[in-house]
């Protein structure tokens, strides 16, 4: 999984400065590669919240 947002990431990062240099749409090009670069950062701590969600802390309340 590491690797799959690492890739996202940098995806992201290479479509923000590739929107510099595309002729047509580069707004777009550059919204989405700022979109794919929040994506990447923010999933694995949505993943992370929902897979601890629920689980006792270790002085016995829940979170």
């Amino acid at each position: 999984m590491f690797v799959l947002f690492l890739v996202l990431f940098l995806g992201g990062i290479y479509l923000m400065g590739a929107a510099f240099n595309v002729a047509e749409f580069p707004g777009l090009v550059f919204t989405g590669g700022l979109l794919v670069t929040s994506a990447a950062v923010g999933i694995p701590f949505l993943i992370a919240a929902v897979e601890h969600r629920g689980e006792e802390r270790s002085d016995g309340s829940t979170r």
